[in-house]
């Protein structure tokens, strides 16, 4: 498996850990402090990390498994996508709700945007992998 893959599958570990222990710190610590409208928006970012980087996680093996020099580059432009999206549409509202500054709010969206690009982008990558 070459180290751009390796390191990919590193970031989606990392990501699963830090939603894991997002998702613990909501059920039992921050219920007490966020309300019914803000632990919706937090369970929102916890669930989509997870999704998110269980995608990316998928997009790396797959990474490590082609041999294809033009299928490697775009497995690599999805792979960043994911990636940044999930920092910005999750790590925006985990920051929104600690009480970070508003001007955050757009971040949430752009996230959303940099995620739906990393589907399309692998879904492309896809339709053009070469035949075995």
């Amino acid at each position: 498996m070459n180290r751009t893959a390796r390191g990919f599958l590193a970031a989606a570990g990392l990501l699963l850990a830090l939603a894991t222990i997002a998702g613990a710190l909501g059920a039992h610590a921050l219920r007490a402090v966020l309300d019914a409208r803000q632990m919706v928006s937090f369970d929102t970012a916890v669930d989509h990390q997870f999704f998110h980087s269980l995608g990316l996680m998928g997009v790396a093996l797959l990474l490590g498994r082609t041999r294809d020099v033009k299928t490697q580059r775009r497995l690599v432009v999805a792979a960043w996508l994911l990636l940044v999206g999930a920092l910005c549409f999750s790590g925006s509202i985990y920051l929104l709700l600690a009480g970070g500054p508003r001007l955050l709010g757009p971040v949430t969206p752009l996230g959303g945007l940099l995620l739906i690009g990393g589907w399309l982008w692998f879904a492309a990558a896809a339709l053009r992998m070469p035949a075995d």
